[in-house]
């Protein structure tokens, strides 16, 4: 029934997208529903403290996002991410879109939303 439902909401042109834990398993049952896009959930990235916990977190969301690309998926990514933490999120290979707006609105009250911005693009995008 949600494979039916999906297909029903996207041949009116609307993407249906999942916000999902960066795991396999997850991204396999996005697949199997026939959705066209994922959002993975960057927040135990965000929320991590020693460099080993961050590059395992970083680890997890590699490992998922590869495998969204390559089924096929559009991908994106986003909570909890910073002006500290969404560089090496940013070089992440096949990335669509980062969700980043409560960092960037918050920064915004203290230099403005055309400051904000334009450090944030600065952080993203790769070369």
């Amino acid at each position: 029934p949600v494979k039916h439902l999906v297909a029903l909401t996207e041949s009116h042109g609307i993407v249906v997208s999942l916000f999902i834990d960066p795991e396999i398993r997850q991204v396999e049952k996005a697949v199997q529903m026939g959705v066209e896009a994922v959002e993975l959930h960057t927040g135990s990235y965000a929320d991590a403290r020693t460099p080993t916990d961050i590059d395992d977190e970083f680890d997890r969301l590699t490992e998922a996002a590869q495998f969204a690309v390559s089924q096929g998926l559009i991908l994106n990514m986003g909570h909890g991410l910073t002006y500290r933490n969404v560089r090496r999120v940013a070089e992440i290979n096949g990335l669509h879109e980062l969700n980043i707006g409560h960092s960037i609105v918050s920064h915004a009250l203290l230099v403005g939303f055309e400051r904000a911005v334009r450090e944030m693009k600065q952080l993203v995008t790769v070369p």
